[in-house]
């Protein structure tokens, strides 16, 4: 799909909107008023409310997919990593800082995303729970072999990856730009406490795998 600034501007708004008031709660009038035109005008560049909503999750859901890939190949050329495999503390650290780097990018797409990928129907949401759960395996196969290299304590990975994720995703909620702490600091603090809390003598807590992918 060709962008254009209208559709980036539609998308915009509406992120706000999905965000203050959930994707239920926001009508396609409430969208076209807060851009100032007529419903009419806003399904020249728009077929409906879910397919807005599938462009802002797609878009988001993209976005860390490409970070935690890059992260991942960072990680694999730096000075820890031995025949192209960085050990797993660096690799879990490295896809903690690119996934706080995208939520406070764009607070109000990784919000929507988050919070209302649900509201998807049909393939559109089977392909995005799909895709969440390839990227939440990402995490949990890091986590798998910081236990095997004993960096790790011996912890459940469907639940480390889990609580890891709750907590990152937790951010679009209370992040501010202008805030006291500029977001690749913010990466790296986080980054410091996931490894942290999984290192032998850390405070994790062994529970019962969840099934369904928190991302």
């Amino acid at each position: 799909m060709v962008e254009t600034a209208r559709r980036r501007e539609i998308e915009d708004v509406a992120s706000t909107l999905f965000r203050e008031h959930g994707y239920a709660g926001t009508s396609v009038r409430d969208i076209a008023r807060a851009l100032d035109i007529q419903g009419a005008s806003l399904y020249a560049h728009v077929t409906s409310k879910q397919d807005v909503l599938w462009s802002i999750v797609e878009r988001a859901a993209t976005r860390f997919e490409t970070s935690a890939d890059a992260a991942s190949t960072a990680a694999a050329s730096g000075s820890d990593a031995m025949d192209g495999i960085a050990p797993a503390s660096v690799r879990l650290a490295a896809l903690v800082r690119a996934h706080v780097a995208v939520v406070t990018d764009d607070i109000g797409r990784a919000s929507v995303f988050v919070h209302e990928w649900r509201s998807l129907t049909g393939e559109r949401r089977a392909q995005m729970a799909r895709r969440r759960d390839a990227y939440e395996r990402r995490f949990r196969s890091v986590i798998d072999d910081g236990v095997a290299e004993g960096a790790f304590v011996a912890v459940d990975p469907v639940v480390a990856a889990a609580f890891l994720l709750t907590s990152l995703n937790g951010i679009a909620t209370w992040f501010r730009p202008d805030g006291r702490i500029a977001p690749a600091a913010l990466g790296d603090a986080y980054a410091r406490l996931a490894v942290d809390a999984l290192r032998p003598g850390g405070a994790v807590v062994r529970a019962e795998p969840i099934a369904e992918p928190v991302l």
